[in-house]
């Protein structure tokens, strides 16, 4: 089974990992890969690291970290991807081009209208991928 959790650095995100990391120790078959989406659009200083690999690849690191020691703790190895693009729309794509089984993403709740509805990245991701989506709040 190919399992997959899309991270961002939030706090929804980390449990969605800790999540999708319990899944794939007790699925022993099972495959988990981290995917984290650079998004240019959002970030200025994601603009400006596109323009070192280097530095890209620190804030890939910074927020990939935390979840490589928490799989390694609960010996469960990764497999580390980083995108590039809008979030929602890469996940989609990524997800249904190397035929994941399971997403896990983390839903999002910054004020309390919105802890009521799910974020927009989660919300097309479910409505767009062809694998099931846990969304994890």
């Amino acid at each position: 089974m190919k399992i997959a959790v899309a991270v961002d650095g939030s706090d929804n995100a980390l449990r969605a990992a800790k999540h999708a990391i319990m899944l794939a120790r007790y699925l022993p078959e099972s495959n988990l890969e981290v995917i984290y989406v650079a998004d240019y659009n959002k970030a200025k200083d994601e603009r400006l690291l596109a323009q070192s690999p280097e530095s890209l690849a620190l804030k890939r690191e910074q927020k990939v970290s935390p979840i490589e020691k928490l799989a390694k703790s609960a010996g469960v190895q990764i497999q580390s991807t980083m995108l590039k693009g809008t979030p929602s729309h890469e996940i989609i794509k990524y997800v249904n081009e190397h035929s994941i089984d399971q997403l896990v993403i983390g839903s999002r709740g910054l004020n309390a209208f919105q802890e009521m509805v799910l974020g927009s990245v989660s919300h097309k991701v479910v409505k767009h991928a062809n694998c099931p989506v846990t969304i994890v709040k």
